[in-house]
Parts: C-alpha cells; structure tokens; sequence
C-alpha cells in the first residue's frame, strides 16, 4: 500500500465536506453510535463522522504518524491497524467506513470482507474517481499539463485509482447487500486572496515538488528523457502560476468526482476474518 505524508492529506482533503454534506446521507450517520473510520489519515472524515452521528469514532491507520495528527486535532480514540486484519471482533461496529483508502490497496475485496466481519450493520466507501477529474486554471499550460500528468499517473499506478462503477460489484463480492452508491463532486477553486496553502502549492509547482510526489508511478510509464521533460515544463507552468498569484490574477478550479457506497451486512456471522484464511 501506498504511504502518504499529513501535508499530502491536507492538501487533497482540504475543504472536502465544508460545504454539502448530502452525499453521506446514506450511512445513516444519526443512527450509528460506534463507527469506525479505516485509513483515517490525520482524521479528516473522522471529525466530520463524529459531528453527524453524535457517536463514538474510531480512528485506525496503518502509519501512526498519521494518527499522532489525528488524536491532535480531533480528539478521538486512534488505533494502528492493516485494514486487511482489523484487530476488533465480529460486530464491534455498526458502520465502517474509509475515505480513498480502497483506491490504495491492490485488492480492496480483502479490505472490504473486514469490513463486513467487523460491522453489524452497515459498510461504506467514499472513493475517488481520478480518472474523470476536471481542471481549469487561468494558466491554460497548467490544464493540458495536468491532462498529462493524470494520465501518466493512471498508467503507470499499480492499484485502481479510478475504482468508479466497479465499486457496488466489489461490494457484492464481500457478501455486502442493499448497496447504494451517488457521486459526489467535490470542488477545489483556487482565487484571490489567496491562503498559505496556495501560495505553497504554487511554489510546488515553480520547484516541481508537486510532481516528484508522484514521481515513482509517473517514472513507470515514462522514458527517464520524458519524465525530465515533463518536470520542466510543470516548473516553467508553476512560474506562470506564481507569477499570476503575484498580480492576484491567478484562479484554479478542480473537480474530484468521489462514489459514496454504502452496503448492510446481511448476516455478520457469515463472516470470518480475512487473516484467518490465511495459510
């Protein structure tokens, strides 16, 4: 599984769920009293599980820097755990729920059946279709360069970053009933004044930071020649942009499509520990 720093999580997460908090409607969060978020992060669906329902959140994470971050700023109980082995009993939850986790793991299904196992009523998932993200920016290089580093990145990526419609029969799969899936968009804009996250993604971009933070999977479907290339043409771009931020002319709007699915567990006995079928 892929491992990404607090700062990383930040900046994709930032704002998500400030808004409209409609799509989640379907985990029935003011009917759950112990949920438990998988692949917390530093906690940012958590905090927003623990306003909706009222209950208890459990925060689990395989990296427990993250979750040092988490227990700082929600509050809430942390555990260090591999979602494919949850160390709780059968039925010690009555919703389980993760946020871009399952576009990380090179088998979900695994992830999915804990789930399951460990939750006596409902399971979700709020996943990220990278594959359909939309850009436009007043930098018009900044959007054919964003084109072709995203497909590069789904090239050279070795899980399904783009899971989509694949999701509800993934569901099914783990023995999930009743799934339910809508999409929800979730809309980053980038406009005077500007905040100090910003001004920080722009020097990103001027440094090529930003890129290199993908550089692994990019270098997997790119010549070493090309991927140079490209690392060049993304700093002189991040120029233009903190050029324009200097004259606050800059504006940056993105479109991050994510399927909300929820499943029920039919019978949580059917279940047994993924780690316990393991030879």
């Amino acid at each position: 599984m892929r491992r990404f720093t607090a700062d990383y999580l930040r900046r994709t997460r930032e704002g998500m769920w400030d808004g409209s908090r409609a799509a989640l409607s379907p985990l029935e969060l003011p009917e759950c009293e112990r949920i438990l978020d998988v692949g917390a992060g530093t906690g940012e669906l958590s905090r927003v599980l623990a306003e909706e329902s009222g209950g208890a959140v459990v925060c689990l994470d395989a990296d427990p820097r993250l979750l040092d971050v988490a227990r700082a700023e929600t509050d809430l109980p942390v555990v260090v755990g591999d979602a494919t082995r949850l160390p709780f009993a059968n039925d010690s939850f009555d919703l389980v729920v993760c946020q871009a986790l399952l576009v990380n793991l090179p088998v979900p299904e695994h992830a999915l059946r804990e789930f399951a196992r460990v939750s006596s009523n409902r399971v979700a998932a709020v996943e990220p279709d990278n594959a359909a993200v939309g850009v436009d920016s007043t930098v018009e290089r900044e959007v054919e360069l964003e084109r072709r580093v995203r497909e590069a990145y789904l090239e050279g990526v070795e899980t399904d970053v783009a899971l989509g419609d694949h999701l509800p029969e993934l569901f099914a799969t783990a023995g999930l009933g009743d799934v339910r899936t809508e999409r929800y968009h979730h809309d980053k804009r980038v406009e005077p004044p500007y905040d100090a996250v910003d001004v920080e993604d722009a020097k990103r971009k001027a440094t090529g930071e930003g890129l290199d933070t993908h550089g692994t999977e990019l270098r997997r479907a790119l010549t070493d020649v090309a991927y140079d290339d490209l690392r060049r043409e993304w700093r002189a771009m991040g120029r233009t942009v903190a050029e324009q931020m200097s004259a606050e002319e800059y504006r940056r709007a993105e479109v991050v499509p994510f399927d909300v699915v929820v499943g029920r567990v039919p019978d949580c006995t059917a279940f047994e520990s993924f780690s316990d079928g393991v030879s």
